[in-house]
């Protein structure tokens, strides 16, 4: 009977453990990892797996063909006319060309490969802005619980001023009302957070409720200041390594026309059974093709002279590609510096200014010099000006992901600051 209290007592205690206590703590690398295990990045593995296996069979030759029949057997019946022959044949495909459909079809899944390299590094960024706006809704959470003590704190001391007749009742419904109205706020961050929640437990591939928390600390770096290389961006973006591997997979595809030129052989060998007791006879013959004739090499310099148009066309794209990176990685500095140029006016003027004036507003208040009303004001303009503080903060913060994502950056960089 007392282990079957003490199984109660334990479960009973796990069921008042509030569910933020239970929920797993996932900071945003360990996110970042689980992406990588996104579904639409493992059909990338297989697609490449798949074409690493039809590059295998590339030097395959065609199958031999074996025959048998009579042979120049007359079609009035006579014993001692025609035989009966036995025929093999292989055609032998000219080594260059099957190398050249090798060395193509293997370059088809490095293509795929820097495909699913950049597909990977838009779920990274979108785990990263899902993340950041949920440290932000955090936050937000955090300073709504402080005004709800500043009006509590408020509304205590109205009440007792309203049993001495120093404060009218209009005023403590005021008072009431801001504080209620903080409720709707918070519905709404919390609905926010579950959103984000299952967004990233979507990219994680997770349950899509699973709850879990977030480190709430603010990573902040100087992009603003970096210099854009373009070298380094060419280096570091998959969509450009892509087209460069577009690119040599169409110098491959050319070789495998190219190839076109060269002859193929061939081999046949027959037996012949003789009717009547004539001797037996056997046919060995050798052939080869002639792909130079004009009226077969027409389609393969039609080809390779598209191929050239279809490389110049890639190498265009990729400097259309450098060149809008390079416009969106200069726009993007532009408002780093901008956004944390507002959110240090904030933090080092408007809000210390709006703190004096509700310390201001306060001490009148308790002077009895002073009304609710105004007190009321000022906490409201306080979080406002916080709320504002916050949104600027999270365009930073989606500025940051727009800059890592053009750069390609997937891990967390050691040169941080944090705030």
């Amino acid at each position: 009977m007392k282990t079957k209290y003490h199984i109660i007592i334990m479960l009973l205690s796990l069921a008042i453990i509030p569910a933020s206590a239970r929920a797993q703590h996932l900071p945003l690398d360990s996110v970042l990892a689980r992406v990588t295990g996104n579904p639409a990045l493992q059909a990338y593995d297989a697609k490449v797996g798949a074409q690493d296996a039809y590059a295998a069979g590339a030097k395959s030759l065609d199958a031999p063909k074996i025959s048998a029949g009579q042979y120049q057997v007359p079609y009035q019946f006579s014993p001692n006319g025609g035989s009966f022959m036995i025929q093999a044949e292989q055609m032998f495909t000219n080594p260059a060309k099957l190398k050249a459909k090798e060395d193509y079809m293997k370059g088809q899944s490095k293509v795929t490969a820097e495909d699913k390299n950049y597909l990977k590094n838009q779920l990274i960024a979108q785990a990263k802005q899902y993340y950041y706006e949920r440290v932000v809704l955090e936050k937000k959470l955090a300073l709504l619980q402080h005004t709800q003590n500043l009006l509590e704190y408020m509304l205590k001391d109205a009440n007792i001023r309203l049993t001495y007749g120093k404060e009218k009742l209009n005023n403590i419904y005021k008072a009431k009302a801001d504080l209620f109205e903080l409720d709707n706020t918070r519905e709404q961050l919390n609905n926010e957070i579950s959103q984000k929640n299952v967004m990233l437990n979507t990219l994680m591939n997770r349950d899509k409720q699973t709850a879990f928390t977030v480190d709430t600390t603010i990573v902040l770096n100087n992009y603003e200041s970096t210099p854009t290389d373009t070298a380094t961006l060419a280096n570091a973006r998959s969509d450009i390594k892509s087209l460069n591997r577009n690119i040599e997979l169409q110098q491959l595809n050319a070789r495998v026309e190219y190839s076109k030129r060269k002859p193929d052989f061939g081999i046949q060998a027959a037996h012949m059974v003789s009717y009547g007791g004539y001797a037996n006879q056997y046919i060995l013959m050798a052939s080869v093709t002639i792909p130079i004739v004009p009226w077969a090499s027409n389609e393969y310099k039609a080809n390779l002279k598209g191929i050239r148009y279809e490389i110049e066309e890639l190498q265009q794209r990729k400097m259309d590609v450098l060149n809008q990176a390079q416009g969106q990685l200069a726009g993007i500095k532009t408002d780093i510096a901008s956004k944390k140029k507002q959110i240090s006016n904030y933090q080092q003027n408007i809000i210390p200014a709006l703190q004096n004036s509700y310390k201001t507003a306060l001490l009148a208040y308790d002077q009895n010099t002073g009304d609710l009303p105004t007190v009321l004001i000022v906490i409201k303009d306080l979080q406002t000006s916080r709320m504002n503080a916050f949104d600027r903060l999270q365009e930073l913060l989606t500025l940051q992901v727009a800059y890592e994502r053009e750069n390609e950056i997937m891990e967390l960089p050691l040169n941080n600051q944090n705030k």
